[in-house]
């Protein structure tokens, strides 16, 4: 049976921030994700897979509760009493759930993280890199620009400080370059993270002193960020860099769903996007001349 020529149907979300994409929108994506890739590949990044899950004792030594309760999704399953319902065919929304002690990730890099406790890196330092499908619960859902699970590509280092602002400043040079590659004009600005508490220790410490930018189009899409963690998962983590003591670490991270928006709203369509990127020339961006200081 033929089917190659058969107009496929429109693909609709089944829910609330949820999607299904389209074989244009898939290959824009998987396009967009190979390009930003590029990151990793110059700086040697090896390319890994974070776990499924976390660990929700783990994210709680790191204060991710503290700071963002309202953003958890967590994993569950159904109580055993409940399964005689669910099996006679009871909605399974009515049906109690009980806790695995395991969360949905909602960023990549908490999982690399937390796989690496209690070790020491050496004085080299590392890098990482990974593309992560993410969850998030958020008070709205829009399109590809804020979704209950999305795909973040992060670029890791841990190492020296001084480890960090090189690359801080190297992933702020491949976004801009990236961004003008693919027609993409963007705005720089420290980030203005939705803390749960706001007058918490950790928000009062990101207004004097932030450590994360992120880079906008010109409807207020943050579509990538360079994110400063200090010493802080180090020492959580007991994560340390040789001789130099608590490993600092740093973060590159994109946001392929938000850069596929960026990309339609920039070309008109998810079609006329596919086209601009598969237009783009291969090779290595050209960063530009300067660096901006974080």
């Amino acid at each position: 049976m033929n089917t190659t020529t058969r107009p496929l149907p429109r693909l609709r979300g089944p829910g609330a921030g949820l999607l299904a994409f389209d074989p244009v929108h898939t290959a824009l994506l998987h396009g967009l994700d190979t390009l930003l890739r590029g990151l990793a590949e110059q700086l040697a990044a090896p390319e890994c897979l974070g776990p499924p899950l976390l660990p929700a004792d783990g994210l709680a030594r790191l204060d991710y509760f503290r700071n963002f309760p309202h953003l958890g999704v967590p994993a569950g399953r159904f109580a055993p009493e409940a399964l005689d319902a669910l099996a006679g065919g009871e909605p399974p929304t009515d049906v109690p759930l009980r806790t695995t002690g395991h969360v949905l990730p909602s960023a990549t890099c908490y999982g690399l993280l937390l796989s690496l406790e209690g070790q020491d890196i050496g004085d080299d330092g590392m890098l990482l890199s990974a593309t992560g499908r993410c969850f998030r619960n958020e008070t709205h859902y829009d399109g590809l620009r804020r979704l209950h699970g999305f795909h973040m590509r992060e670029v890791v280092y841990l190492g020296t400080k001084d480890g960090c602002v090189e690359h801080l400043d190297r992933g702020a040079e491949f976004i801009t370059a990236a961004a003008r590659r693919l027609g993409l004009e963007l705005t720089r600005a420290a980030a203005d993270d939705p803390f749960y508490d706001r007058q918490g220790s950790r928000a009062r410490l990101m207004a004097l002193d932030p450590v994360k930018h992120e880079y906008s189009i010109s409807d207020g899409t943050a579509i990538a960020s360079v994110n400063r963690h200090r010493n802080f998962f180090g020492e959580r983590l007991r994560i340390s860099a040789g001789t130099h003591g608590s490993a600092y670490s740093a973060c590159v991270a994109f946001g392929v769903e938000r850069w596929a928006h960026a990309m339609i709203l920039a070309h008109g369509s998810a079609e006329a996007a596919l086209v601009a990127l598969r237009d783009v020339p291969p090779g290595p961006p050209q960063y530009p001349t300067t660096r901006t200081a974080e």
